[in-house]
Order: structure tokens, then sequence, then C-alpha cells
């Protein structure tokens, strides 16, 4: 009979490999899992840190208004350097501005010049500064006629009739005893000073025969005395 050493079966070490073998890896096999588990948590967590990274940015430019500036007039442009002009310093010295000396010079006015006097000849129509002349005790025309009848007894020819007409009506109005009551002038043309006239100047035969003489000497012809006084309304 055996003993109960006997009767229980040895185990080999043979028998005992295999078991020892599976459990080690199936250690393995779970640190490997957990490594790799806590890896993918690792790597979802930085893709998820990248995309917040770059989106980031964009939804604070696109929350953000884009602010648009409005273009600067120029009263404002010059209400901005108006006030940067402007400055008040608390406790500085302020230097006053030297300002020199200067001179006001007044032209003086000058004197009034004594008005020149113009010697008359015997044709001239106006009398020297200062004097004054009138008919005096020349008797007025009493004798009748008409203008084309004094015009053909002082010798004028007819082709001039238009110009005497012109003057003599703007003159005196064709009254042969007319007398400027300042000047003196007087007669159909305003002869001037009257005692030049030769003969009398309130007859209307003399005053036009004198005045030919005037028109000619001074402008050249009646024509010509008649062109000066349409422009200067005197002759």
């Amino acid at each position: 009979m055996n003993s109960r050493n006997d009767m229980i079966p040895e185990r080999s070490d043979a028998a005992l490999a295999p078991a020892a073998t599976v459990t080690s890896r199936s250690r393995g096999t779970r640190r490997w899992s957990r490594r790799r588990g806590v890896a993918a948590v690792f790597s979802s967590l930085a893709v998820v840190g990248f995309a917040a990274a770059m989106v980031a940015p964009t939804g604070v430019a696109l929350a953000q208004p884009v602010a648009t500036e409005a273009p600067d007039s120029v009263y404002a442009a010059a209400l901005a350097d108006t006030q940067n002009l402007t400055v008040t310093v608390e406790g500085a010295a302020i230097t006053p501005v030297e300002r020199g000396s200067f001179e006001v010079y007044v032209k003086p006015k000058p004197k009034p010049q004594p008005a020149p006097t113009t010697a008359t000849s015997s044709g001239s129509k106006s009398s020297s500064s200062g004097s004054k002349s009138s008919g005096g005790g020349l008797p007025p025309y009493s004798g009748g006629g008409a203008p084309a009848e004094w015009m053909a007894a002082a010798g004028i020819a007819q082709g001039d009739w238009q110009y005497v007409d012109y003057i003599v009506s703007r003159e005196s109005g064709w009254n042969p005893n007319a007398t400027n009551s300042s000047s003196g002038a007087c007669g159909l043309v305003q002869a001037l000073p009257c005692s030049k006239v030769p003969g009398n100047g309130y007859n209307p035969v003399d005053n036009l025969r004198w005045a030919t003489g005037y028109a000619t000497g001074r402008y050249g012809s009646w024509a010509g005395a008649y062109n000066f006084w349409v422009t200067n309304h005197w002759w």
C-alpha cells in the first residue's frame, strides 16, 4: 500500500510553465492597453487645444466690430490743431515777448499849387483865369431874321450848316441876345469874352463870322468842332 504522498500525483515543471506564461502575457497586455488609452486621451486633448487656439483669434476678430474711421473734415483738423496749441503748464514761468519799437511815417499832404494862368489869343473862346466879361454896354440885337439868313450872311458854306445848327442850338438855342450870367459869354455861339467879337457880339452875323474863324483855327473846320462838341459837350 502506497503512502499519501504516493497517492497525490506529482506536477512537473513542464505542466506549470504554460500557466505562468499566460499570466505574464495578460498582465503585459493590460499595461499596454492602459498606456495606449492614456496616450489617446492626451492626443485628443492636444487636438482640442490646437483647434481652440486656431479658432479663438478668429472668433474674437469676428465678435469685435470693425471700426471705420470717418474722414477728418477741414474744420475738425483745424480744431485739433487749435487745441494742440493751447498748453497750460502749472507753475511754469512765462517769459514776456520783447517787441521792437517801430515808427509810423505819415506822408505830408502836398501844398496846393496855384492855378496856372493862360493867356488868351484873339481866336480863343475862353477868357483867362479870373477875368469875366459880358456884353457890357453893347446893345441887344433886334434886327430879326432867321438862322439860314444869318449863316448865309456870315459866309458859312451850306454844307456846314448842319454842324453850326447842332452847336448853336445847344449853346444858345439860336437866341442872339443869350448871355451867360456867370462867365459873361454872349451871342449865338457864346463867345468868351464877348468883346473879342468884331462889331457887336450880340449881332448874329458878327457872332457867326467870328465863330467860323474860331472853329477852323482850333478844330480845322466846322465838322471838327462838331465832333469835339459831341465828345466833350463844349467847344
